[in-house]
């Protein structure tokens, strides 16, 4: 018979030992194949906080099994419609103060950051402030405020960790190796929907086409994004502020098998690379658990079957929406800012049908041409700018 005390110290080292997690954006693909991680971990990850732009069904449902201490709702009108129908059971939040609060004063070890788009930023950055790990999807913090934001993790101790699949190839490529050792970063493209697709019949693209990704199951967004290149633009930006490296050593290279995830090349010629099937599961686990690497079901990758892999430069001609973020890039300051939330504006407008797929880069260009320009821009600053580019994007067609 085991004794009640030992029961009782070996329940608490598994608690004292267990990870809680807030999942900003737990409705979307990142944040429903972050759960997925954790159901298969009930001994080492506890759900704490919950959140959502406006999803509450499937939110509710996540609540009943996971019992977070408390969720938010972006929008404020769905936050209150929750409240009324969970009926105090579970704290609900509301608006981008709620999102920010959370992140501030509620209790957890790691904060997931899945939500779509920029307001992402302000909630990460009050996790940064409590040195967290930062297991990163929303790509758009870094490519607002990659500058902020690194200053930020060295002073705060904090830790970012990439859950793109890409940047996620490229950290473990760099496991035990230093940055002053990279040569250049290969960053792998899929080339979307749109590869072998001619650059005057943009024009002709249908939502449905530029939505039917032959390799990920993506939210809306960020599959418009990999249509046009734009989602590549903006993890170079990325890679350049996790990987502490210039502009001149990240390079695309489109493989349509998404297979290899990236690479890294070092000064004595070797590569790196690391592979597996496209499962964003993978490298969400790996962030999680880093530094073990433990075991999971996920399908393996049979390479006898696969065949063959690809490789081909990017058209930058074609695909002006990875040109113009090579081009925010190089111009720094508060240009990713702009070119990010064009996007942003641009993809919103396509998917409703407004303007045309081959008008996103022109209202991105004509945003950067338009909106003033901030070499060093503070957190203030860069707010500001969001907005101004978005009212005026959202002017153009």
């Amino acid at each position: 018979m085991i004794k009640k005390h030992v029961v009782f110290t070996f329940v608490g080292k598994l608690l004292l030992n267990m990870k809680k997690i807030l999942v900003l954006g737990s409705t979307g693909s990142i944040g429903i194949n972050s759960l997925n991680v954790i159901r298969d971990f009930p001994d080492k990850f506890k759900v704490s906080i919950l959140t959502v732009n406006t999803k509450i069904d499937l939110l509710e449902k996540q609540i009943e099994e996971f019992a977070p201490e408390c969720v938010v709702v972006k929008e404020e009108g769905q936050a209150e419609i929750l409240r009324k129908r969970l009926k105090g059971k579970t704290e609900v939040l509301g608006g981008i103060g709620g999102l920010c609060e959370a992140a501030r004063e509620y209790d957890y070890d790691i904060f997931i950051g899945a939500m779509v788009g920029s307001a992402g930023l302000a909630p990460t950055i009050e996790a940064v402030k409590r040195g967290k790990r930062i297991a990163l999807a929303n790509k758009e913090t870094l490519v607002v405020a990659g500058e902020l934001v690194t200053k930020l993790c060295r002073e705060c101790g904090a830790e970012i960790l990439p859950v793109d699949s890409e940047h996620s190839a490229i950290f473990q490529c760099l496991v035990g190796e230093g940055s002053d050792r990279i040569e250049k970063i290969l960053l792998t493209a899929s080339g979307g929907p749109f590869l072998n697709k001619k650059k005057e019949d943009f024009h002709n693209v249908t939502v449905a086409e530029a939505l039917n990704h032959p390799n990920w199951k993506m939210g809306n967004k960020i599959t418009i994004d990999s249509a046009s290149m734009m989602n590549k633009g903006l993890e170079v930006i990325e890679a350049k502020w996790l990987f502490n490296t210039n502009q001149d050593k990240i390079e695309v290279v489109i493989h349509p098998q998404s297979i290899i995830h990236s690479m890294v090349q070092f000064v004595d010629g070797s590569i790196k690379a690391q592979m597996g099937l496209p499962d964003m599961k993978l490298p969400i686990q790996y962030a999680l658990t880093y530094p073990e690497r433990l075991q999971s079901n996920f399908t393996r990758i049979n390479l006898t079957e696969i065949g063959q892999l690809n490789f081909y430069k990017p058209d930058l001609d074609k695909f002006e929406c990875l040109r113009l973020a090579y081009n925010a890039l190089e111009a720094g300051g508060n240009a990713p800012c702009i070119l990010n939330a064009a996007n942003e504006v641009a993809v919103e407008k396509f998917l409703k049908g407004l303007i045309g797929f081959s008008r996103i880069p022109y209202i991105i260009n004509k945003s950067l041409e338009k909106i003033e320009r901030h070499l060093h821009p503070d957190l203030d600053v860069i707010f500001d700018c969001d907005r101004q580019t978005r009212e005026y994007a959202a002017g153009l067609s």
